[in-house]
């Protein structure tokens, strides 16, 4: 095994024919800077062109989070000071992600601990997802103003049923049998094996592929059990097929049970513009033919929601005076026009590009 090399907020290792990418800012939840886009982007160059690396293997530090998402009090602060700091975090970020689901090695996401926003946008598009007991995993941007981005508008769309569309709107957590149900991770093993996995994984021969790994990581799995989500899938299904969010609140209001009590009060504390925008990419994004159409059209919106006043009082809320009590504008859903909703599906200019073959 080669000594560590840190780059300031990324660590790079090669252990036997595994190349291990570490996010190295546990304090942060390992959420991503540019600066630490760049240094996977590189990671993952370097491991591509050596012949002896085998599998690649991305982690968290740490034992709270694998990744929390993007640094969004930096993109806060861009947005306010309007520089082109979070246009250009979003580019690079949303390159990486589809860099990613084209990767040319198998490419392993330990998804321990807190895996949300960007952190799903590093292991959902993965070729191997492992989950673990401690895993929360959730795309929470709707309670931020904000939109699920990093691919999710093509991920969500395709889980079974509604899931994926109720995973989106509400952002609440998700247990790990929901998350491999909903086809956003493949294997569940226990935290204390994953350093079993990690050398496991290394002594794999250099000509070894996907089925190989897949052979290693069934070996280890544990059987993740039935999360609330399946359980309430008929449910789910009944009420979130519409194309409309209001058609989506009368049915869970006409609903009995706790789940649907619980969904609607989630429901209620988040942004009404960003519930609609979020369900419009969604519904647009189970119709796209790849993963790069999907993340052209959320850099577009992520260009617009830099205008949203939603954007920024959700982050206050959630981050800066973390009073948790957002004044959302407009406040109801009957007040976001479908007009007001029709802007932040402007194309970005210049659009996104992306090497090699779409996803």
């Amino acid at each position: 095994m080669r000594d560590g090399i840190e780059q300031r907020d990324v660590i790079l290792e090669r252990h036997a024919s595994a190349g291990i990418i570490r996010l190295n800012r546990p304090r942060a939840l390992n959420s991503l800077t540019l600066d630490m886009v760049r240094m996977v982007s590189a990671a993952l160059d370097e491991l591509a062109a050596d012949a002896s690396i085998a599998a690649v293997i991305v982690m968290g530090e740490g034992e709270r989070g694998f990744c929390a998402g993007g640094d969004i009090r930096v993109l806060h602060e861009s947005g306010c000071a309007g520089t082109d700091l979070a246009e250009t975090f979003w580019r690079e970020e949303f390159r990486l992600n589809h860099r990613i689901s084209t990767y040319p090695k198998p490419y392993v996401a330990l998804m321990d601990g807190i895996t949300m926003g960007g952190g799903v946008g590093l292991s959902s598009h993965a070729s191997h997802r492992v989950v673990t007991e401690r895993t929360r995993f959730a795309m929470p941007e709707t309670g931020i103003g904000y939109f699920p981005d990093v691919g999710a508008t093509w991920l969500l769309p395709r889980a079974p049923g509604e899931t994926g569309i109720w995973m989106g709107l509400t952002g609440s957590n998700v247990v790990p049998a929901d998350v491999i149900r909903a086809g956003l991770a493949d294997f569940q093993i226990a935290s204390f094996q994953l350093n079993e996995l990690v050398d496991t994984l290394a002594e794999l021969p250099r000509g070894a592929g996907p089925r190989d790994v897949d052979a290693v990581l069934k070996n280890l799995s544990s059987d993740p059990g039935v999360g609330p989500l399946r359980r309430n899938a008929d449910l789910i299904h009944r009420t979130f097929r519409f194309g409309k969010m209001e058609e989506i609140i009368a049915a869970l209001e006409a609903e009995n049970g706790d789940f649907a009590e619980e969904t609607l009060r989630t429901l209620r504390t988040r942004s009404p513009t960003s519930l609609k925008l979020t369900l419009r990419l969604l519904r647009l994004g189970g119709q796209s033919r790849n993963l790069a159409e999907c993340l052209a059209r959320e850099l577009g919106a992520c260009l617009q929601i830099l205008k949203s006043p939603d954007f920024y009082e959700g982050i206050r809320a959630a981050i800066i005076d973390k009073d948790r009590d957002p004044k959302w504008f407009p406040a109801t859903l009957e007040a976001v026009g479908a007009l007001s909703i029709d802007a932040f599906l402007k194309p970005a200019e210049p659009p996104l590009t992306f090497s090699g073959a779409h996803a």
